[in-house]
């Protein structure tokens, strides 16, 4: 399956919603798109409303991405994360790590 990924950018805020799955072929798609971005902004919002299955490929794309935000002294929020999702996030630690 495919991921989309629509964005809303305002000031130094962007908000990035997943519809599909984030997976090893579609994880370089998001890591492009975010690594064009984070210079520009300070919070990173991404939605997983839409988004039904996260795989380690994209889970490395979000630990990346927070990492590289808060050295720089943003920060990245998960909303709308679906059950299976926060589940994988607390079995791994990460729910502590990006606050979901």
């Amino acid at each position: 399956m495919e991921l989309e990924l629509m964005t809303k950018k305002d000031a130094a805020q962007l908000e990035v919603l997943l519809k599909g799955e984030l997976n090893t072929n579609t994880a370089p798609d998001l890591k492009a798109l975010l690594d064009k971005e984070l210079d520009s902004i300070q919070t990173l919002i991404l939605d997983f409303e839409g988004c039904d299955f996260v795989s380690s490929a994209g889970l490395r794309v979000l630990l990346n991405t927070f990492k590289s935000l808060k050295s720089a002294g943003g920060k990245m929020k998960l909303i709308n994360v679906g059950p299976n999702f926060h589940e994988v996030l607390y079995i791994t630690g990460l729910d502590a790590v990006f606050g979901a």
